[in-house]
């Protein structure tokens, strides 16, 4: 399967469970990868037979930056859902980081794989 990917996209939103996370927005890096079948844009050069990366980015980037969520794996769970939303996306796997959020660490968070049947009857 055919894969589209959005590396390290930064975001400014509140996550986190200690008071002062929940103050100030801070840095979220999330990383998307969607399994596509990209035959039919290859053969059309058409976006609109692909799933566009830029409007997968700005939605994320809403995501991130109002949920106010206490976990990573809560908002993960937001872009995993969002993403599967258009079925062409038959799984997709999110990564979301927290820069600087542990002390001696670049960088702590979390990645899920869901599919298509992961959501379904909800």
């Amino acid at each position: 399967m055919d894969k589209i990917f959005i590396k390290e996209l930064i975001a400014r939103g509140i996550i986190g469970v200690n008071q002062w996370e929940r103050a100030v927005p801070q840095e979220i890096v999330i990383s998307i990868t969607m399994f596509v079948d990209t035959r039919p844009a290859s053969q059309s050069d058409d976006v609109g037979d692909t799933i566009n990366y830029s409007d997968i980015s700005k939605r994320a980037l809403q995501l991130a930056e109002t949920q106010k969520r206490l976990t990573v794996e809560s908002l993960a769970n937001d872009i995993a859902k969002m993403c599967l939303e258009d079925q062409r996306v038959s799984k997709v796997i999110v990564r979301v980081e927290k820069p600087g959020a542990v002390r001696f660490t670049k960088s702590v968070g979390v990645e899920i794989e869901r599919t298509q049947s992961d959501y379904r009857d909800n």
